[in-house]
């Protein structure tokens, strides 16, 4: 959520900032600081009328003692206090009203960032060599048929379209980028956590997906009596809400943590023809970084967690390169995203693996996650995230980048204490 006091100080910056993101938001600023207005009116008028209920209720005793008639005082009071009520009704209406619009707005985007959508994102390096075979490549689908690494028929036969199992040396396969990931981010200083992956409304709503994106997740019906939850996203949704209400001390942050989760979305399928087999599923595995920094420290949070990323990347001795956001390409929620994207050679192009983002306070302000600093003032925290990594899109490369011409697959050196081989052949 965007700081009221800022839209107010600044409101012409901030609807050109968010016309960079393609969001209009003239109308609704318009009516922000229309209702703060109002809202601010209303309290103002009710605590007078408070104040003077206070003045009256003082006066009573005094007019007994004296003998006084009271009752114009207790009509006076009557009719203040219906006044106090239709005014906290109206002020009611008029706050969730305000909440409403701000929590619809999206975040500010860096002022660097450029405008407009993937036309304008910005490759800002490049690592290794695209691959080049001196022989009639696979792509993976066929390459992990023919291994038996990934089981489609059967994947589409338990759950439809858009899932798929691993098996035998796939399963083992999976399960090392997983371990390999995950010791090294605990090496790096990471906690890791492993979080519910069914979650309530309140962490969607922190997160920044809710209101807006509510439909794009898996909700799960349950009784009246319970709370309605939804399968996590991505463990970002949960980990941002860890010090959701909570106040930290300067001494506790940095707080870094990593999860690996299964992510469930709605919105994938493979609705582009080069996007078949495990490039965009409804379930796939991901380990994601979250951090949680003062404000002066959150670049240097940015850039610790794309080196993370890249260094992840490089460790399996990919091609890839690191992409800046435009504006617009920026999900809802961040101020400025990066994009780790590796090269899948039966696609003919990138592929995002990790999306490395700073919310900026924009979540903290949704989840009230605040500090405490040394000289008692309050503020909120940054908040920062980064997938390290997805693994449907890293499997696909790396039996693509790794294949032989006898269609085996060279498991990357990182990952063979864990697969236990160091090739997979049939």
């Amino acid at each position: 959520m965007l700081d009221i006091k800022y839209i107010k100080e600044n409101p012409d910056e901030v609807i050109a900032r968010l016309a960079k993101k393609g969001k209009d938001a003239k109308e609704e600023i318009a009516q922000i600081l229309s209702l703060d207005a109002e809202r601010r009116a209303l309290i103002a008028e009710t605590e007078s009328i408070k104040a003077e209920q206070n003045k009256m209720n003082k006066m009573i005793p005094v007019y007994k003692k004296e003998g006084k008639d009271v009752s114009a005082i207790f009509v006076q009071m009557k009719e203040m206090s219906a006044k106090t009520k239709e005014i906290d009704e109206r002020l009611k209406t008029v706050e969730t009203q305000f909440q409403s619009v701000m929590l619809g707005l999206p975040n500010l985007p860096d002022e660097d960032l450029l405008p407009g959508g993937k036309e304008n994102n910005e490759p800002l390096r490049f690592f290794g060599d695209p691959k080049v075979f001196d022989f009639e490549p696979k792509n993976h689908v066929d390459l992990c048929t023919d291994l038996g690494l990934i089981d489609y028929k059967r994947g589409t036969k338990l759950s439809g379209a858009g899932f798929w199992i691993y098996r035998g040396m796939g399963a083992r396969l999976e399960w090392a980028l997983l371990n390999y990931f995950v010791d090294t981010h605990i090496g790096n200083g990471y906690e890791l956590v492993l979080v519910p992956h069914m979650l309530g409304y309140e962490c969607g709503l922190t997160a920044g997906q809710f209101p807006k994106f509510a439909d794009d997740v898996y909700w799960l019906e349950t009784a009246e009596d319970e709370r309605r939850r939804f399968m996590l996203p991505t463990a970002e949704t949960a980990l941002v809400s860890l010090h959701r209400d909570e106040i930290l001390t300067e001494a506790d942050l940095p707080r870094k943590y990593i999860s690996y989760t299964p992510c469930f979305r709605r919105e994938a399928g493979s609705y582009r023809a080069d996007e078949r087999g495990m490039v965009r599923g409804h379930q796939f595995n991901k380990v994601e970084m979250v951090q949680y920094t003062l404000p002066e420290k959150s670049d240097e949070a940015f850039e610790e967690l794309v080196a993370n990323a890249e260094n992840l990347v490089k460790g399996l001795g990919f091609h890839f390169r690191t992409v800046k956001l435009a504006a617009e390409d920026c999900s809802a929620s961040m101020a400025r995203t990066y994009d780790i994207e590796i090269n899948i050679p039966s696609m003919n192009g990138y592929k995002e693996v990790s999306s490395v983002s700073n919310a900026r306070d924009y979540q903290a302000r949704r989840g009230m996650m605040r500090v405490k600093r040394a000289d008692g003032k309050t503020e909120f925290v940054h908040t920062l995230n980064g997938s390290g990594l997805a693994t449907s899109r890293i499997l696909p490369a790396l039996v693509e980048q790794n294949q032989q011409a006898d269609g085996s697959v060279v498991v990357p050196e990182v990952l063979r204490k864990y697969v236990g081989v160091d090739i997979i052949k049939k």
